[in-house]
């Protein structure tokens, strides 16, 4: 049975990280990100964490080659035989056209979640976060009742170092320069699904389900969750938006 390929692109802020767990889980595929792959072969002293490790004591980026290396050995594994929802990869032209020729004739599902640069800095500049337990406010759309303590534990909150306008300016000039290209690399590929990232959580949840085209609402998930994606794309660009 062919591997189902689920991508979500978006500038960093944009709630990939989130949305991406709820698809995955609504769609009963293995939730893969590239973070999470470093961070597991690093810990566990693997052949592929030890040349990863060797690259980073340098202070030099981990190849493509390698990275694609430990991409690939995930998706090899059982659960992922019937599709994988990817997040965090591709992020530059290279890294795509490694996977596309990785992939062969199998085409990906790709979601764009599109959220201005402004939103985008909000979002993370207001972020507050608990030195004690970790907790995460946002002085505007969730803050605490008393100001610069968790409502949790008590316990005080600061704010991240790379949470400043500065950083997150640099990180948005880097995702407009590397990872942006990939939208128009797409939707002349394969067709990509663009979701307008402002809106609720909720709402852009359903709005990705909505691009994966129908029986994907999670309530009517059967035993095979990603017969409904076999289809090829479209090959052009659509938005969704509730």
């Amino acid at each position: 049975m062919a591997q189902t390929v689920v991508i979500l692109l978006g500038a960093p802020g944009a709630g990939k990280g989130t949305q991406a767990v709820r698809l995955a889980e609504a769609l009963g595929m293995p939730h893969v990100s590239t973070g999470d792959l470093f961070r597991a072969n690093l810990a566990g002293g693997t052949p592929l964490g030890e040349k990863a490790r060797g690259f980073m004591d340098q202070g030099e980026l981990v190849p493509d080659e390698l990275v694609l290396e430990m991409l690939f050995d995930r998706v090899a594994q059982d659960d992922c035989q019937a599709g994988y929802l990817l997040d965090g990869f591709p992020r530059t032209m290279a890294q795509a056209m490694a996977l596309t020729q990785a992939l062969g004739d199998q085409r990906p599902t790709v979601i764009n979640i599109d959220v201005p640069d402004e939103a985008i800095e909000r979002r993370i500049v207001e972020r507050r976060s608990c030195k004690d337990c970790g907790a995460i406010y946002h002085l505007t759309f969730n803050p605490t009742s008393v100001e610069g303590v968790c409502d949790r534990c008590g316990g005080e909150l600061f704010q991240r170092k790379d949470d400043t306008s500065e950083v997150v300016r640099t990180r948005l000039q880097e995702y407009h320069a590397k990872t942006e290209p990939l939208v128009s690399y797409y939707t002349d590929l394969c067709g990509l699904c663009t979701v307008p990232g402002q809106n609720s959580p909720q709402e852009v949840f359903e709005a990705c389900l909505a691009c994966l085209g129908p029986g994907s609402n999670a309530a009517n998930s059967s035993s095979k969750p990603t017969d409904h994606l076999k289809t090829p794309c479209d090959n052009s660009q659509k938005e969704v938006g509730l």
